[in-house]
């Protein structure tokens, strides 16, 4: 939303904004929905058009870093240390989600508190005529917001969740709050929105978080691409929720696949997006409202500024900053990771790096290169490395932060979709479409950035390497994985070989005994974390312990008053 617009958004809603830095709950009440609009049902002016629209849109702030929690965690590469092993962040992380787990219930409601705004907004224009002070235009602006937002929850909504009730008036019935529309369902209604929605939003527009056509059509690709997939079905997941093996490889929709190829070239021959030169331009407060890269981004004032909840996974992945013997709200799952990408990969040291500089301890005067200040190592036997993407750097050094929290911003935009998930979308759909070197023409693009060799052709593993190695941590790898059918696979597979699941880290006295004693033996600071390690190994276990073809979906959880919904539940939970 413009700065305009988000005013007018504040007066029309009451938003509850969280206190301090907890990644979790929101507090203040937090755990209920924001009061919505009420009034006359047909609109005055302009004004009032616009802002019943923005009252859609809130909602989402709430879910920046949740997103993080639930997306990532709930795969081998991300564990979360977000207080004790039987809080909500831990629990993902360990594969032991359920019903009452606050992640899923806060992403699973406050996505239908959005559609219930979009709703109001689509009647009131539906309901009113333009006169003196309201013009059609917008009427017809507020309504594509409106229907834009609504597709993209109901987007999340079933790749979360699967079949969900389909909500579409202010004053649904009970039938219609409970029922479970099939898949198929929910993804025509969300092409429908999207599409309908494209017309009368503009072709482009520098505020990132106000839905453009490029963005309609770039989160088209993206609900296409999941559609030709033929998500499973409530009844194909019973089938193998107990189990610990994927279903069998989809077989595509090649229909919607072309279409898939079709609205990722609307964004790209739009000429309104490209690729940034430097892939860590992408990234800060620099990048906001700037980066040409952008397609479109969920707005943040930050805690206590008119935000519902400021974007978190700014601090989450940064938690305790500089201070090497304290555990992240979320981090790597291990060390091995950095070998997925080359030493050549240009995004390997800004998705996870090794060591950083602290901008609060000079050690030069003036700092005329990043080693002018205090170097810091994220590594073993003190710690691991760490998430860099959301790390807000020095405007002159990239390998250089403030060691003091204030300098960790939470009002940086979520960037919910960039040009590269564009490129990607396109480029899979081209190789399931057995279009291999021009979808390698597509991938290309990235891996020249990136300053990595270049493909003759593509191959499947190469593809799903490509979307690791750019979207690291931007909450797309479990989407990939179930869209694959390799999310029980690659947990399985890939998580007994990490350094940490070895039974040389099962304790704290098996560290110790394996690599030395804890204590340097002077009484100062210890050398390392060995229980940081040691959390580590169980977290690792219980994912290859508790991973089973339920997670192909999330529980359908209790209401933010932790009241039962009334949806049938979700196999396995």
């Amino acid at each position: 939303m413009t700065k305009s617009l988000k005013k007018i958004a504040v007066a029309a809603i009451v938003v509850i904004s969280s206190a301090g830095y907890s990644c979790k709950k929101d507090v203040g009440g937090g755990d209920t929905p924001p009061p919505v609009i009420t009034g006359e049902s047909v609109w005055k002016n302009d004004q009032e058009a616009l802002a019943t629209a923005s009252a859609a849109f809130p909602p989402w702030q709430r879910l920046s870093s949740s997103f993080s929690f639930l997306l990532e965690s709930t795969s081998e590469h991300t564990v979360s240390f977000e207080g004790a092993d039987d809080a909500d962040g831990p629990l993902v992380s360990q594969l032991k989600t359920d019903v009452n787990n606050w992640y899923p219930t806060k992403i699973f409601n406050y996505l239908y508190v959005s559609i219930g705004e979009a709703n109001r907004t689509i009647e009131k224009a539906d309901s009113s005529k333009a006169g003196d002070n309201l013009t059609q235009a917008s009427i017809d602006l507020a309504r594509a917001r409106a229907k834009f937002i609504r597709a993209h929850a109901y987007s999340y909504l079933v790749n979360l969740w699967g079949e969900v009730p389909l909500i579409l008036k202010t004053n649904p019935t009970q039938q219609e709050q409970t029922t479970r529309k099939s898949i198929d369902e929910v993804y025509t209604q969300i092409v429908k929105d999207f599409t309908e929605a494209e017309k009368d939003l503009p072709a482009f527009d520098v505020v990132r978080s106000n839905p453009s056509k490029g963005a309609a059509n770039a989160l088209l690709a993206r609900a296409y691409l999941n559609w030709a997939s033929k998500p499973l079905s409530q009844s194909e997941v019973a089938s193998i929720a107990a189990g610990r093996t994927d279903p069998s490889p989809a077989a595509w929709d090649n229909d919607r696949l072309q279409k898939v190829v079709e609205y990722a070239d609307k964004v790209i021959s739009s000429g309104n997006y490209k690729l940034e030169t430097n892939f860590e331009s992408n990234f800060g407060v620099s990048a906001e409202d700037k980066s040409p890269e952008h397609v479109f981004t969920i707005h943040h004032d930050g805690d206590g500024l008119g935000d519902a909840q400021g974007n978190h996974q700014t601090h989450c992945t940064f938690t305790f900053r500089f201070d090497l013997y304290q555990d992240n709200h979320i981090g790597p799952a291990d060390v091995k990771l950095l070998d997925r990408f080359p030493d050549e990969d240009k995004r390997k040291h800004f998705s996870l790096y090794t060591k950083l500089f602290d901008q609060d301890e000079p050690v030069a005067s003036p700092a005329t290169k990043a080693a002018d200040y205090k170097e810091y190592d994220f590594v073993f036997p003190v710690t691991s490395p760490r998430i860099g993407k959301f790390v807000q750097r020095n405007s002159k050094f990239t390998d250089v932060a403030a060691g003091s929290e204030a300098g960790q911003p939470n009002n940086i935009n979520r960037i919910d979709i960039r040009y590269a998930e564009v490129l990607l979308t396109k480029a899979e759909a081209l190789l399931q479409l057995g279009k291999a070197a021009e979808a390698a023409q597509v991938i290309n693009q990235l891996r020249q950035r990136a300053g990595v060799s270049t493909y003759a052709t593509l191959t499947h593993e190469e593809l799903e390497k490509e979307w690791y190695l750019e979207l690291y941590f931007e909450q797309r790898h479990w989407s990939n994985l179930v869209r694959w059918r390799k999310l029980v696979g690659t947990v399985l597979t890939d998580v007994p070989t990490f350094e940490y699941y070895k039974s040389d880290y099962s304790s704290v006295a098996s560290i110790v005994a394996k690599f030395g004693p804890e204590s340097d033996g002077t009484g100062g600071k210890v050398k390392t974390n060995y229980p940081f390690f040691a959390k580590i190994y169980k977290h690792l276990h219980a994912k290859t312990d508790n991973i089973s073809g339920k997670f192909y979906r999330f529980p359908i959880p209790k209401g933010l008053s932790g009241n039962d919904l009334g949806i049938a539940q979700n196999p396995g939970y």
